[in-house]
Parts: C-alpha cells; sequence; structure tokens
C-alpha cells in the first residue's frame, strides 16, 4: 500500500527535474523561433543554463536552415528519458513506440502550455501595465504575438479597447490540447 506513495513521489521528482530543464531547453527554441531579443536577462539565463549541454552538440549536430536541431534532439532525448524513467517507476516495461509517442504528446503539451502562459501573462499585463516595459514583458510580447497577431486581425478590439483575440487563441489551444494532444497521448501509453 505505501509503495503507491513512493512511486507518486518518483514520479513527481523525475517530472519536476527533467520537465524543469526540458522546458528550459524549449524556452531557448522557441525564443529563436519567435526571434526574442537574446540580450534580454531573461533569454541570457536560458542561455546560461542550457549552453552547458547544448554547446557540445553543436559541434556534431548542425542546425536546419533556421532550425536548431540539437536543441530538437535535446528536448525529444529528455523526453524520451523521463518518459521511460517514470514508466519503470510505475512498473511498465515500456516499448520503444510508445515511448516515442508519449514523448512527443508531452512535448506538444509543454509547448502549448508555455503559449497558454504567454497569452495569460500578456493579458493581465495588458490590463495592469498597458505600455510599460521591462525585459519580462518583451519576451512575453515575442511568444504571444505570433499566436495574438492572426487573431486580431480577424476580431478587431471592440469598443476601442476591449481586445478578445487572447480568449480566442486560448480556447484554440486549450482544444488542441483536448483534440491532439490527449489522444495522441493515450495512443502513447497504449502502445507502452
Amino acid at each position: 500500500m505505501g509503495s503507491g506513495y513512493f512511486s507518486n513521489a518518483g514520479v513527481f521528482l523525475i517530472d519536476s527535474l527533467f520537465g524543469l530543464y526540458i522546458s528550459a531547453v524549449l524556452l531557448r527554441l522557441l525564443f529563436q523561433v519567435v526571434r526574442a531579443d537574446f540580450y534580454n536577462p531573461l533569454c541570457q539565463a536560458i542561455v546560461t543554463v542550457t549552453n552547458p549541454v547544448l554547446r557540445p552538440l553543436r559541434r556534431y549536430i548542425p542546425s536546419l536552415k533556421t532550425i536548431d536541431t540539437s536543441s530538437v534532439l535535446l528536448i525529444v532525448v529528455l523526453q524520451l528519458v523521463n518518459t521511460w524513467l517514470v514508466a519503470l517507476v510505475v512498473g511498465v516495461s515500456p516499448k520503444l513506440g510508445g515511448l516515442l509517442v508519449v514523448a512527443v504528446a508531452e512535448l506538444l503539451n509543454k509547448t502549448i502550455w508555455i503559449f497558454m502562459g504567454a497569452v495569460i501573462a500578456q493579458f493581465v499585463l495588458s490590463w495592469v501595465a498597458p505600455g510599460g516595459y521591462n525585459p519580462v514583458i518583451g519576451v512575453i510580447n515575442a511568444l504571444s504575438d505570433p499566436l495574438l497577431g492572426p487573431a486580431r486581425r480577424v476580431l478587431p478590439p471592440l469598443g476601442g479597447r476591449l481586445d478578445l483575440s487572447p480568449m480566442v487563441v486560448m480556447i484554440v489551444l486549450q482544444l488542441l490540447l483536448l483534440l491532439a494532444v490527449a489522444p495522441l497521448r493515450d495512443m502513447g501509453y497504449a502502445l507502452l
């Protein structure tokens, strides 16, 4: 009976430790994709945390045009190891196909949640500190603008100030979680 508590604690520790580093590398990759200002202190902190692993990988793994393949490979490998360790702690002997599908689903989940967090933060900051700037706001805007821009072109502001685009983007992102990520994750767990 008590072993369930220990396995839950093990899963929590594995997911927390791997999740933090995967999120840092994923943020670095997303910052490159959205062309965030890398002289920003937040970006510099992410670079400092991820450089010890990515710098040696970049010597052997070239980038494909604008895609940092070493970051992508590192994220996938870390998520595979995370999923494999969690499966072992839970008592499942995982198969490679299931591990790959679950890893992809988890990475999509993390990516969508990063964008959701950026949209929520941008929405709150637009009410609390409109027009204000600090380095974190710049990064939040860089992450949220590629999603909010198309929504703003479709939905103009109501009454000159009320912007419904964050709500539309959040609905679309939540639908992606429900209709794409959840079935993919379930399929991966079935293949484990």
